[in-house]
């Protein structure tokens, strides 16, 4: 009997149009090869779409708040229906960078160091308090988006200005700039799947450099690393995948500078465009696009 998959994509996040990609991506694949696909934005729509629709598995394409936080999980759980990628808890803590990075670092696990900065509690000057606790540069960021949405490498002279950007979000991370290479991991059933070396024309792999193929962003697989440094960084990710709790897929961000592998976050429903890692990643592992996509469906089967 041919499978039903429901797709979840869209959404209200600022990461809105890299899930609607994601989610033509996966269904045109599913369709294909000869799965019945619908796809459905996570609106007021969305129990009807459920009911009539009876899909065996839904394919949570969503990124960003609501979608790969917890909250759309919670209301998955409630149709008793498998769906895709990690649960509510395991979604909630690894969205939230702060609370992410304080269980790294109760593991053991080397992350950037950081201040949180909330703008309507933190009167004392910012210059200072970067000063005192970490310095010049830092990565100022969001605690809960996804995408590097509204991340900026700062100095003294642009600080001020960057904060007034990210005036809407009451909580933000000051972290320290750890230069280096950037390395991203895929863990797939709880084993290593393999890394990738970025080489970004920008000053990082931020937005631009993850969706726009003008910015020319140098993918370089395999990693350039010793067995060793190799088992180290993918064993680290690991780690991070099963002390979140974490299921199917997840890509870790690394930065690698001076012989220590830093974990910057760990992503529990990576992209699935045609410019994502974790497909490229498969790909060269003798993973094709279905194949990937129907072993995380049989993984949400197996696992709800």
């Amino acid at each position: 009997m041919t499978k039903k998959i429901l797709i979840l994509s869209g959404g209200i996040s600022k990461e809105r149009l890299i899930s609607l990609d994601t989610g033509k991506q996966v269904a045109k694949e599913l369709i294909k090869n000869g799965y019945k696909v619908l796809i459905s934005e996570p609106d007021k729509n969305l129990s009807k779409n459920i009911t009539s629709f009876k899909p065996d598995v839904i394919f949570n394409a969503l990124h960003g708040q609501f979608g790969e936080d917890g909250y759309i999980q919670a209301i998955l759980e409630t149709k008793k229906i498998p769906y895709t990628h990690s649960g509510v808890i395991a979604s909630s803590i690894a969205m939230d960078k702060e609370i992410s990075k304080k269980i790294f670092i109760k593991n053991k696990i080397l992350t950037p160091k950081y201040i949180k900065f909330n703008h309507k509690k933190n009167k004392l000057n910012i210059i200072k308090l970067i000063e005192k606790n970490l310095k010049f540069p830092v990565v100022v960021k969001p605690i809960n988006e996804g995408s590097s949405v509204h991340v900026y490498i700062c100095d003294k002279t642009n600080i001020l200005k960057n904060l007034k950007v990210l005036k809407s979000y009451n909580e933000i991370l000051i972290e320290e700039f750890i230069p280096g290479r950037e390395i991203q991991v895929a863990i797939m059933n709880n084993k290593s799947l393999g890394a990738i070396e970025l080489e970004p024309k920008r000053k990082f792999y931020d937005y631009e450099a993850k969706y726009n193929s003008s910015a020319k962003t140098k993918h370089l697989i395999p990693v350039d690393l010793s067995k060793n440094n190799l088992a180290k960084i993918t064993g680290i990710a690991r780690a991070a995948h099963k002390i979140i709790g974490c299921k199917g897929v997840t890509r870790s961000d690394f930065k690698f500078f001076n012989g220590k592998f830093y974990l910057l976050e760990i992503n529990t429903q990576p992209g699935m465009t045609k410019l994502s890692l974790v497909p490229e990643i498969a790909k060269h592992k003798g993973i094709s696009f279905i194949k990937l996509i129907e072993w995380i469906l049989k993984d949400a089967s197996i696992n709800r």
